[in-house]
Formats: structure tokens, C-alpha cells, sequence
């Protein structure tokens, strides 16, 4: 199992948020290409980078933080946050980003996601799939859609989707453990389909656990940031 480092950006500055509360928004001291850097020093091959602006507006705000990062890194980069058009695909692909992350467009057009996944492929699209008690969120996790996490799921499958981003979203930023029973479901349910764990992790304890469950990676934030979980001590996750 993969770990891979998050940045969550607003305004050009590394937030993180609590249970996708804009207004719970905390400010890191350390700017989004110094933090990457830092990742990156630490061995990390892949950066998770999310535009909160562009996910809650449904257009890429933060475009030059993220240009930043993919010219001055060696990180494979899965950036999401407000990419609905093949043009931000293509720009983005352009930089250098290595991976995109679709949420709204998943959601809510999913004839777009076939026609962009025929472009691009699905080694270069993953699917954020946000769950807060039992129901599917997008657009910065505000909107509910009225489908199961199941049915939502196989749909995903059926076009071609090989990635997807589980999280749960009452347990991101809280530092209280990610949803172990969910990810066990979920991996016994859909062995065919790569899955990232997002959400509540605290510990390296956590994350040897959730590697036993059989996740192909998992996305870790707030408890690097609020030093719960060293950079150090992720060596063996690299």
C-alpha cells in the first residue's frame, strides 16, 4: 500500500479542513511548493493535491500553485478540485500532473467521464468518491446525490474506472481512525476496482492496518501536519 501525502489549497496556502467545513479551515505556516519539497526530500513519490476553492466553485482556482508544484517537483501528482471540462484535463496533463481526480463531473455527468476516459485513459482518472452517513457528496462535499455507495460504485466500474478515493467525510481531519469496516466492505465487494482510503487517519498503526485490509493506497493529512504521524517513521510505506 502506497501512502501518499495531502495539500489542500485556498488561497494559495496549505489548509487543512474538519469534516469538509470551509469554516473549520486551518492554516499551515509552510506554502504548498514548500511543503511538496519537503514530501519529497522525505521520499514520497506521489502528492495528493486538492483545489478546495475550485471544488466548492466548480472551476480551478488555484492554478498557479499547482503549476508551481508539477514544474518544480518530481512528484506524480493526482490533482482534483474543480476539473469539469477536457481542456483542464489536457492543461493540467500539459504540466505535468500525472493523475486527475473527478468528483462533480462523476457525479452528476457521467457521459462526460465515459468520453474522458476514452481520451485519456483510466490510468490517468481516478474518481473521488466522498460519503458522509451513507450519502454520496461532491461539489467540496456541499451537494448530496440520492444513490447508493454500491449502485454508484458498479456504475463506476461499468465505464471504465479502475481508481477510486473513498472518504469518509465525518472522519476527515477529526484524527480519530478511517472506517475500517467500510474499506473491508468495500474491498470484499469490488475486488476489480483500486482503492485509496482517505479520512481520519492518525496513526502508523492505522496505516499497517489499513495495508492488511488490501487498499492500494491511502491519503494521509492532517496527521502529518499536526506531527501525529512523523515523516520518518513512512519509510516503509514509500
Amino acid at each position: 500500500m502506497e501512502v501518499i501525502p495531502a495539500i489542500d489549497i485556498i488561497s494559495g496556502k496549505c489548509v487543512r479542513l474538519t469534516r469538509g467545513d470551509y469554516q473549520l479551515k486551518k492554516i499551515y505556516n509552510d506554502t504548498p511548493i514548500k511543503t511538496a519539497r519537503r514530501f519529497e526530500r522525505a521520499g514520497f513519490r506521489r502528492l495528493h493535491l486538492i483545489d478546495l476553492e475550485g471544488a466548492r466553485e466548480g472551476k480551478i482556482k488555484n492554478w498557479k500553485s499547482i503549476k508551481n508544484i508539477a514544474e518544480n517537483t518530481n512528484l506524480l501528482l493526482q490533482v482534483g478540485g474543480g476539473i469539469h471540462s477536457q481542456g483542464d484535463i489536457k492543461t493540467l496533463f500539459d504540466l505535468g500532473v500525472d493523475r486527475v481526480i473527478l468528483g462533480t463531473v462523476a457525479i452528476k455527468e457521467s457521459q462526460k467521464l465515459k468520453k474522458f476516459l476514452k481520451k485519456f485513459g483510466n490510468e490517468k482518472i481516478a474518481v473521488a468518491v466522498d460519503i458522509r452517513k451513507n450519502k454520496i457528496c461532491y461539489r467540496g462535499w456541499r451537494k448530496e446525490k440520492k444513490i447508493t455507495l454500491r449502485t454508484f460504485l458498479k456504475s463506476l466500474i461499468r465505464l471504465g474506472i479502475k481508481t477510486a478515493i473513498v472518504t469518509d467525510i465525518e472522519r476527515d481531519g477529526m484524527l480519530r481512525g478511517p472506517n475500517f469496516s467500510l474499506y473491508k466492505t468495500l474491498i470484499k465487494t469490488f475486488s476489480n476496482l483500486e482503492i485509496i482510503a482517505s479520512g481520519g487517519i492518525r496513526t502508523k498503526e492505522d496505516l499497517q492496518k489499513l495495508s492488511k485490509i488490501g487498499l492500494s493506497g491511502a491519503v494521509v493529512g492532517k496527521a502529518i501536519y499536526e506531527k501525529k504521524i512523523l515523516l520518518k517513521n513512512l519509510k516503509a510505506f514509500l
